[in-house]
């Protein structure tokens, strides 16, 4: 389901509140197949999230369609879509990463052990 629900949104969907920048993490489907929770990243300022949220919920009733003919459902599931704030959480932490580590001291000489510090095999042998 939520690949055919990316698929939708990737290629098909024609509200031009619904920028490129959605990514369908997960789908919840209830038991009886009847609701369905969509949790979608949109990446962007608030306003274009809220403005991507309305497109959702206004091709919802097409996109429904389209997943119930696809996996050949009795009865589609009615979708709630869901802000999941996991990617641009994960790229948050990745910021900080990045800055810790060029924050971080070069690494010195001391740490890394000289070039011609290990015996060779032949030395010590006793041959």
């Amino acid at each position: 389901m939520r690949e055919e629900i990316a698929t939708f949104l990737a290629n098909d969907v024609k509200d031009p509140r619904i920028l490129g920048l959605v990514t369908v993490t997960a789908v919840e489907v209830s038991r009886d197949l009847r609701h369905a929770k969509v949790f979608v990243s949109v990446l962007g300022s608030d306003s274009q999230r809220s403005a991507t949220f309305e497109g959702l919920e206004a091709v919802a009733g097409h996109l429904r369609g389209r997943v119930g003919r696809a996996l050949r459902l009795r009865v589609a599931p009615e979708f709630e879509f869901k802000n999941d704030e996991s990617i641009a959480h994960a790229a948050h932490i990745e910021q900080l990463l990045a800055q810790v580590r060029k924050d971080l001291p070069p690494e010195s000489p001391a740490t890394t052990p000289p070039a011609d510090s290990p015996k060779s095999h032949d030395e010590g042998s006793g041959d």
